[in-house]
């Protein structure tokens, strides 16, 4: 089987393609001088797209990968189904449907913070894009979703997977924390199983709203004294909780703060201001950044695995 990628995943499809001893396959992308992107399936890899099915590691952030995504899917689609007319009548202008077997595995899944509608007239985009792409695709992984409840009911199978084993074993060998935390209560389940995966003690922070622009954070049952911390979430933006919560601990006495997370988006000078209050940002590949230590490939190859066995 194939792993094939376009511009903004191709170190963590050779990473996934190295996990599951499949090749790996680069596709061909452009930009025109208006930005719109170009998308082709070489000719050395028409076969292997075609001969058996076929993974497609993209991700849909920022919003050009939305359309990059959905460009790749398309042109997979139409080789596996036969369709290669061109203008030029290079090659064979027709060749047999070789059936599905596209199955698109999404490293950071874009517009998933919106799985819920909190106004009247808002669109729940996390199942607007979910649908997109289930329209071209077989099957899909998510890494580590922000609310998985969103891409229920999809057209087509989805499964999830998560890199909080790979978070866990990275924390241990590298700082060795006494103590896992959550910077609130919606983090909870992925810091509780980094905690449980070493075997240490996890809390939370809660999350007290003053006005509009204050949030205070108080800590809940922690023992943190002289202690090296890690903070678990599944994404990190602009760092502002993290802050908030290293801040908080440091006050508990704790020796140590590092941040953790899935998806290091790491907006708006997020990294300058991590560091003037933690002592350690880990991130995994999902994203392409400077704090990109955890490999995503045994996460995204167990949800494959998991998917093409339910196929």
């Amino acid at each position: 089987m194939v792993v094939v990628s376009g511009s903004n995943s191709r170190a963590l499809a050779q990473d996934l393609a190295n996990e599951l001893g499949w090749e790996h396959r680069s596709l061909e992308v452009r930009r025109f001088p208006d930005s719109e992107g170009y998308i082709r399936i070489p000719d050395d890899s028409i076969t292997s797209v075609r001969s058996e099915p076929v993974i497609l590691v993209s991700n849909t952030f920022p919003d050009a990968g939305i359309v990059e995504t959905l460009l790749m899917l398309e042109a997979l689609n139409d080789l596996r189904k036969g369709r290669t007319e061109n203008l030029r009548e290079i090659g064979p202008q027709s060749m047999d449907d070789v059936g599905p077997g596209v199955l698109l595995a999404i490293p950071y899944f874009g517009y998933s913070r919106q799985d819920k509608r909190f106004n009247p007239g808002e669109a729940i985009s996390a199942q607007a894009i979910g649908r997109l792409l289930s329209a071209h695709c077989d099957g899909i992984i998510v890494f580590d979703l922000h609310a998985p409840s969103a891409l229920e009911d999809m057209p087509v199978p989805v499964a999830f997977t998560s890199a909080m084993p790979e978070i866990a074993a990275h924390l241990q060998s590298t700082i060795a924390p006494d103590f896992i935390l959550s910077p609130d209560k919606g983090a909870i389940e992925r810091a509780s199983a980094v905690a449980e995966a070493i075997g240490l003690p996890f809390s939370y922070l809660e999350k007290t709203r003053i006005d509009a622009h204050t949030i205070i954070h108080k800590a809940k049952n922690l023992d943190v004294d002289g202690k090296v911390v890690a903070i678990v979430d599944d994404m990190i933006a602009t760092g502002g909780t993290i802050c908030k919560a290293a801040d908080a601990l440091r006050k508990q006495g704790a020796k140590e703060v590092h941040a953790a997370c899935t998806h290091g988006l790491f907006t708006g000078g997020a990294i300058n201001r991590l560091v003037r209050h933690v002592d350690g940002v880990h991130a995994t590949s999902s994203l392409t950044n400077s704090r990109a230590v955890i490999s995503g490939g045994p996460a995204l190859a167990r949800g494959v695995r998991e998917l093409l066995a339910g196929l």
